[in-house]
């Protein structure tokens, strides 16, 4: 652990508030710290209200803002005074509290106060720090964790007792506060939660932290309890088997009640620990904090048996509920965290960005539950302690407020051809309903589309074997295929049939009609096993019904494809897979139409550019974004019960009318 501080960059954080942003930056970059908006930290500042009068404001970290890219604005200024008074009241329900920090808020605009706010404002220091490091939570979550912790500090640092975050842990540490801290204090260890830091400046606090974390990694290593990777049994290369995985998502799904989103890491770390000897039992002790259950669940699943997880998590809330001190409602039984021998370490989220959240957690969860192995063993808290936290009322009010999801959170497409034109427009036309997509193209302009989201692939897919990698790949990333849009294809010049030669038939068959066929026959196992039914829309074309001249094979290769696309309707439907066919024409914002090709064509009509765009009998033009919206709807709810058609989107053609 190293100090990342630097007096150039500081400068360019002006004033006390300034410099806490700085700090916080500073923290939120080591993700030993603080992971996904964990941590908080804050500054007593003492500055003049509209009046001109004097008061002592806390500016705490805000609600839903991460250390790592916290602005200024994330900082709710409180009134200091008021925090103080509220931790002497023998005491303050979490509704209550939440009450004061709002209606105690000094500018409308700030997001809400941390829950710890109380906590911050009863250190009589200007400057304070809170994070959950991992060397931290190792020795703590040990049988002999206090014992470890006055190994490392001495009488250097006050330790607190675990106590659930709120009000509570504001009002017993403000009296341990009174009662241990002497002058050489510089820091307060909370059992099980993390680890507190002080200072008169941004700087003395942040540099407290480092140097008090980096002391008890010392010390792990010390005992033989820092590097974990020799312990981890060898990895074999094998292939996961992809359609079993594609089925334990859809298990999944149906316990959650939603389409789920589960993404495997199978490296060594991970296949590692899934196939660690004891790990049926060093997993299922609990998470390595309370504030991780939220994420990640009390426990993962170890292995593939999602109800007998579903039935275990039941009986937890049932042996636990009844204590509580107001009505709880059960979450969804299912599993965020799998620890499986082929699939590795599987994490599943309502959407892409969750899964990684849960996937970061856990990570350093498995280094904290080895190194406490290797320091005596790993000791998480009592299963009452985690369902408190995990049943929090704030916490469920913050479920609550969230909302309906997007159309799509939770399910995958994929998309071909989606470098350009109808497929990259379609891409973003998904991602923006909340879809995952996994984007194929041979055009390296595909990459431009890589996201969290977003799984870009450098494709052929005339290909059979980079077609079947893409589709391991996509799987392996996301859980399975739920929605497909068939876009890749091509437009070859005009050539008359007379001259059409074999070869160029074929180039033409092999992209818009074979590698199709190849496609649908690779998807159809998994477009069975999407939790809301599968999913298909084939890019035809207008020349269907309406083919011109010297586009024998261009038309011809839509029009088997069209059959195609009728057969697998006809096929599918009783698996809950619907295909659909859309039309489109005259879209000149794709790849096949230069600014070259459009004047000629113009030319021949005996037309301006625009109008020969605007050539149907709507009179508008259309672009790659309609025909993109169209497919997106297609896929919906709005088409649930519709398969087999055959939509154009023209702007409507008098000889298809």
């Amino acid at each position: 652990m190293r100090s990342l501080w630097n007096d150039e960059e500081a400068r360019r954080y002006p004033g006390e508030l300034g410099l806490r942003v700085y700090s916080s930056r500073l923290l939120g970059r080591d993700k030993s710290l603080v992971l996904h908006g964990g941590g908080n930290t804050s500054v007593k500042i003492r500055e003049p209200d509209i009046f001109g009068e004097e008061r002592e404001v806390l500016y705490v970290k805000g609600s839903g803002w991460d250390l790592e890219f916290i602005e200024a604005e994330g900082f709710a200024p409180v009134d200091l005074q008021h925090l103080v008074r509220l931790a002497e009241l023998p005491r303050l329900s979490d509704p209550e509290m939440v009450e004061q920090l709002k209606t105690h808020t000094l500018r409308a605009s700030a997001p809400t106060p941390s829950v710890e706010a109380i906590l911050h404002a009863v250190i009589p220091h200007k400057y304070v720090d809170h994070t959950h490091a991992d060397a931290l939570l190792t020795l703590t979550n040990n049988p002999d964790g206090a014992r470890h912790v006055r190994a490392v500090y001495g009488e250097r640092v006050i330790v607190v007792p675990y106590v659930m975050p709120g009000f509570d842990l504001a009002r017993e540490c403000a009296r341990i506060f009174r009662e241990q801290a002497r002058p050489e204090t510089e820091g307060m260890v909370l059992m099980n939660h993390g680890l507190f830091t002080f200072g008169d400046t941004a700087r003395e606090s942040y540099e407290r932290m480092i140097r008090l974390v980096d002391e008890a990694e010392r010390y792990l290593q010390a005992h033989g309890a820092w590097e974990t990777g020799p312990a981890l049994p060898a990895v074999d290369s094998t292939p996961m088997d992809t359609l079993a995985y594609a089925r334990l998502r859809g298990e999944i799904s149906r316990a959650a009640g939603r389409p789920m989103v589960l993404s495997a890491e199978r490296d060594e770390q991970a296949l590692g620990f899934a196939r660690h000897p004891d790990v049926a039992r060093i997993a299922t002790q609990g998470p390595a904090t309370p504030d991780h259950v939220i994420r990640t669940k009390r426990l993962p699943l170890i292995g593939r048996d999602v109800s007998r997880y579903v039935e275990e998590y039941i009986a937890y809330f049932e042996a636990h509920a009844p204590q509580a001190a107001e009505p709880k409602t059960m979450l969804d039984p299912a599993p965020r965290v799998v620890l499986d021998p082929e699939f590795g370490l599987a994490c599943a989220g309502r959407t892409p960005k969750e899964a990684a959240i849960v996937r970061d957690i856990y990570r350093h969860t498995i280094d904290i539950i080895l190194r406490a192995e290797a320091l005596g063993g790993y000791r998480a808290l009592a299963a009452k302690d985690i369902f408190d936290m995990e049943y929090w009322s704030l916490e469920q009010a913050k479920l609550a407020r969230q909302g309906e999801p997007p159309e799509f959170a939770g399910e995958v497409a994929l998309v071909t051809g989606a470098a350009s034109g109808i497929g990259r427009a379609t891409v973003e036309a998904l991602r923006a309903r909340g879809a995952a997509v996994i984007a194929l193209d041979v055009d390296e302009r595909v990459h431009e589309l890589s996201g969290v989201d977003c799984l870009t692939l450098g494709c052929d897919v005339t290909d059979g074997e980079q077609v079947e990698m893409a589709l391991e790949a996509g799987v392996e990333q996301f859980g399975g295929v739920d929605m497909a849009v068939l876009n890749a294809g091509v437009f070859p010049g005009g050539t008359p049939i007379a001259e059409l030669g074999d070869e160029a038939w074929r180039e033409v068959m092999a992209v818009n009609l074979d590698a199709n066929l190849r496609l649908m026959r690779e998807l159809a196992p998994y477009l069975a096993l999407a939790p809301r039914g599968g999913r298909v829309v084939v890019m035809g074309s207008k020349n269907v019904s309406a083919p011109g001249p010297g586009a024998a094979a261009y038309s011809a290769s839509k029009a088997a494809l069209t059959q195609l696309a009728r057969v697998a309707a006809l096929e599918w439907a009783g698996q809950g897979v619907r295909v659909n066919v859309l039309h489109p024409d005259a879209v000149f914002d794709t790849g096949i139409w230069s600014e070259a090709v459009l004047a000629a064509r113009a030319a021949h009509y005996g037309m301006s550019v625009e109008q020969y765009k605007r050539k149907n009998l709507l009179g508008v033009e259309l672009n790659s974004r309609d025909v993109a919206e169209l497919a997106a709807c297609v896929l919906g709810t709005a088409f649930a019960k519709v398969t087999g058609a055959q939509i154009p989107i023209d702007g409507g053609n008098e000889r298809v009318v």
